[in-house]
This record gives C-alpha cells, structure tokens and sequence, in this order.
C-alpha cells in the first residue's frame, strides 16, 4: 500500500475532487486548496511530501506556489498541471525545481504513473541524504582511531556533547590527542560545515597571544600599520580550540574570562565591541584543579571553562589499540615514502604492546614514522624497532608461570616484582619502571596490587 501527503492546488473544485479521489484510493493522504493563496496557507503550516499544482489560477500562478513551496520545502517534490502547456512555461516550470509536467486532460493512469514516480523520487532523495548524514558522521567519529572500552565512552562522549554550543575543558596527558578530540567535537556539530581554529596558547608571550586572540586596530601600536582581526573573531560561527590553556597568563585569563561572561571583547586599541558567535574548546594536560588552589589558574574562569569535561585517556589504559594506530601509521608514513610495508610481525606487535609510551600516541607515531624510515624489508621485525623496544625486557618474559599469559598479567607480575625489589617505595619503583608516581599510583589501582 503506497503512502504520502499530497497538497493539491486548483481553482477548478471538480479538478481537485477528480485527483483526490484517485489518490486516495493510491493509498495517499491529500489536502485541497482552492487557490495559490491558500496554498501558501498551508505550506506555511506543514510539509508535504508532494505538491500538485494547476499553473493558471486566478490570484498566484502555479509558478508562484511551485517556487514558494521549494524555498519553504527543498524536498517536497512538485508536479505543474496544466491545459496551456507551452515550451517556455515548462522549461520555466523544471527551472523552479518541478519534477514533473501533467498536461490536461490526463488519463488516470498518467496520474498514477506521474505521482508514483514524484514519491519514488523524494523516498530516494531522503534516503540518499540520510545515508549521506550517516556517512558524515561515521567519517567524523573514526578521526578517532580504536575500539577499545576506553575510546568507545569518550566516542560516545562526544556524540552527545558535539550537537550543543556547551564550552567543552578537555584534559589528558601530552600526546593523546586532545586536539583530535577536540576536531571531532566540531566535525560531529552543528558547526562541521563553519572554521575550526586552534591555538596553543603556550606558545605566546601575553601580548602576542592577546594579539592572536582579538587582534588589533590599524595604528593601535608600533608597527600596526594595518587592522588584524583576532582568532575569536575570524572564527566566525564555527569553533575555536584553546589548547594548553593553563599555561594562560593570569591577565590574560582576566580578559578570556569576560569574553566567556559577556560574548563580545574589544581589539587591542580598539572602541567597538565585536560578538563572539563561536564555540570555544579548550584543553590542557595540567591539573587546573590544583593550579587554582596554589592560586596559578583563576577558579571563576575555572568554572567557566569546565561546563563539561572529557577526559581523553593515556595510551597504556587503551593497549588494545596500539595495533590499530601502529597499522594507521605505517599506512600513512608507507605512502608518503612509497615504501611497500605489510606490517608488523607478530613478535614485534607484542613488543609494541608491552612498551609504556610516556609520550602516548605520539610517541608510537615517531616510533613508527623512525621505523618505516629504517626497515629494508615488508615485514617490520623486532630488530627494526627502536632499541628500547627491540632489546626484551627481562622482567616481561623471564618471569616464572606458564608461558602463555594475558599482557595485563604480565604487567601486573612486573610491577609486583619491582615494588617488592623496592620494599614497597613507590617512588623508586616509579624511577625503575620510567613513570611517574601518580602513574604507578593508577596502575597499582587498576591491577589490583596490594599498597
């Protein structure tokens, strides 16, 4: 049984009864309108997924309807009908968006035939712009790479948070992607099709990061022969990501602050006031708790910043996906170099996965990138490695059990073996295993060892 709502348009009630009994019988839902005013009426109301309209009437023309409809409703399909059909009103007819021209009288079947086709038409159309958002979004989340637990709640972090305007504080350690996070936040929004900027604010003395920021007006200081618009203005209605944002200066959180408060701020030597119209993102691998209890982060901007937060996890509590990114990478680096590479062997992915990466993922980029530069066969072996990843470590596979056991086990015997070869000092143990004490603190956690 077909469906659809098909908004017929005549002056000729006759005319309007005849269709609608038709299409009713089609399995269709049709609503009349006597004239191109009423017409307007009721696509002002609604949307229909078709519009049959005469092209002469009294009042609004055909041509009047069809061209309101299409900018009220691109999608709804329309069908001009009409006994004066001439070359030049139909060509001006398929100009304005019509699918189709019935010329009168037309036979019943015409109509059917016609009207299916239009509903063909739109099904496919919205299909096709379905799968298209489908796609989209699909291509936005997988600028994330990995499919581990871990990476799977930050995905479905930012698919929840991407569709508001919240201002998102994104923490993590160096290397883990924050600005990734940051870029897919923005892709998956509202705002995907809008600038996305970035500035790492760590990288500025306060001057010139206040220059960046809200620019300047012509003559506003030495050298300033030209007016520059900042980065919050150049941004426009899409993002601006913040990143390294606790390496702000004070003065300078004073003046993000007000931006965020008040949505507007000044160029520097300037008198207007500029709206803010974009989101901000911002990012840090500092503890911004801890830096305003010693007074080095302001709390009100604090607050401001921290409407949501997303944590983007370290590499060593995502291992499973090592071999995922190390794959991405060699495919990458393999074809910027022209360099025919099938992988990794087995041996030499375990190595990868037991490695602790300080760095987190962008320390296995350059380890990758160093590799593929380096290895003479298809095939990268343990030797190709660098060497703290090619030599075995001892404690990792000389230890006493069975041989085959879970990386996790492996790293948890490791561990235990050294805290007891440290008497239980955390501090040292941290020292020997290459990680800091609050890294060792969560693994402890995470594993299950006795403190």
């Amino acid at each position: 049984m077909t469906s659809g709502a098909i908004l017929i348009v005549d002056d000729e009630a006759i005319a309007v009864d005849n269709l609608s009994h038709i299409l009713r019988r089609e399995g269709y839902t049709t609503t009349a309108a006597a004239s191109g005013e009423e017409a307007l009426t009721l696509l002002g109301q609604r949307e229909f997924d078709l519009l049959l309209t005469d092209l002469r009437m009294k009042g609004l023309d055909g041509l009047a309807v069809l061209a309101e409809s299409k900018r009220l409703w691109p999608d709804t399909e329309v069908v001009v009908m009409t006994g004066h059909a001439t070359v030049a009103t139909a060509v001006e007819a398929m100009r304005l968006g019509a699918c189709h021209y019935l010329t009168k009288p037309y036979g019943l079947a015409e109509v059917r035939a016609t009207v299916a086709e239009a509903m063909d038409k739109r099904r496919l159309r919205l299909e096709v712009a379905r799968l298209s958002r489908q796609v989209a979004q699909l291509g936005r989340t997988s600028l994330i790479i990995g499919e581990s637990p871990a990476i799977q709640a930050l995905k479905d972090n930012i698919h929840h948070i991407a569709p508001t305007d919240s201002t998102v504080l994104i923490l993590g350690e160096t290397g883990t992607g924050k600005e990734l996070v940051a870029r897919s936040i923005h892709e998956a929004s509202p705002r995907s099709d809008r600038r996305f900027l970035a500035i790492n604010c760590g990288a500025f003395n306060e001057d010139l990061l206040a220059n960046e920021l809200f620019g300047h007006e012509k003559g506003a200081f030495s050298g300033a022969s030209t007016l520059k618009k900042g980065l919050l203005e150049v941004a426009g209605e899409g993002t601006l990501f913040l990143d390294e944002i606790g390496e702000m200066s004070l003065t300078m959180q004073v003046r993000l602050l007000r931006v965020l408060q008040e949505r507007h701020f000044f160029r520097v030597g300037g008198t207007q006031e500029i709206a803010v119209t974009a989101r901000l993102l911002a990012a840090t691998n500092k503890d911004l708790k801890s830096d305003v209890e010693r007074g080095l982060f302001r709390a009100d901007l604090y607050y401001r910043l921290n409407v949501i937060t997303v944590r983007v996890p370290p590499l060593s509590q995502r291992r499973q996906d090592i071999p995922l990114l190390a794959g991405y990478f060699i495919a990458k680096y393999a074809a910027a170099m022209n360099k025919k590479l099938s992988g990794f062997s087995a041996e030499a992915v375990r190595r990868l996965m037991a490695y602790e990466y300080p760095g987190n993922i962008r320390e296995l980029e350059n380890i990758v990138q160093r590799t593929v530069i380096m290895t003479k066969g298809e095939v990268i072996e343990p030797g190709d490695l660098p060497q703290d990843l090619s030599e075995e470590a001892p404690a990792l596979v000389k230890h006493e059990g069975p041989p085959l056991v879970t990386l996790e086990e492996l790293e948890r015997r490791h561990i235990q073996a050294i805290l007891e070869h440290c008497d239980g000092n955390k501090t040292r143990a941290a020292e020997i295993l290459g990680i800091d004490r609050v890294s060792l603190w969560r693994k402890v956690k995470r594993l299950g060892l006795a403190e």
